[in-house]
């Protein structure tokens, strides 16, 4: 029989609620964008064919890889091996990495093709939507350094792993919202 200590909710409560509060305002976002979308087809359809699938495709496999990676780490604590988990972040971080380059790389040739903010509808809301998920993607890279960190100094282990859990959470709800994204934006 599990106890209460085993059955309690990961990370912070103060965490899930930030992030319950960032899932609602990227919520209306992919509302507003799919409902324009409905609206103005052709538009999307023209500048969908600006993008390159494969890139985004990349992405996903950027994020989705330091997301498992940030997983092993948290498994890493539970089992007492603070060290490797700072590793493990530390990869993460990286992969992460590769998205930021990609996607630097992509915003740089739209940019300089003239498919810019002002654009069309559609890339306007590209623009506001993928922008304001790379913040959230610095910001989770900033997070997993810091884990990273905190792993290396032994400020998390079995038991004391509740910041850990709450930035891997983070990490989690970024790739969550790129796993929407991507079939949105670059596909559908």
């Amino acid at each position: 029989m599990s106890t209460s200590a085993e059955r309690r909710l990961p990370g912070d409560l103060a965490m899930w609620f930030f992030i319950l509060a960032e899932l609602s305002v990227f919520a209306i976002l992919i509302l507003a964008f799919a409902v324009t979308q409905v609206l103005r087809p052709e538009v999307f359809a023209e500048g969908r064919g600006q993008l390159d699938t494969s890139t985004g495709l990349a992405m996903t496999l950027s994020l989705l890889t330091a997301g498992l990676l940030a997983a092993l780490a948290q498994q890493q604590i539970r089992q007492g091996r603070a060290r490797l988990a700072a590793w493990l972040l530390v990869a993460g971080w990286l992969v992460a990495c590769g998205y930021v380059g990609i996607k630097l790389a992509e915003y740089g040739h739209l940019a300089g093709v003239g498919l810019g903010l002002e654009y069309s509808t559609f890339f306007t809301l590209y623009w506001i939507l993928t922008g304001f998920h790379f913040l959230h993607v610095v910001l989770g890279m900033v997070i997993l350094a810091w884990l990273a960190l905190g792993c290396w100094r032994g400020v998390y282990a079995p038991g004391r792993q509740s910041g850990l859990e709450s930035g891997v959470l983070y990490w989690h709800m970024v790739d969550l919202v790129w796993v929407v994204l991507f079939p949105l934006v670059y596909v559908l």
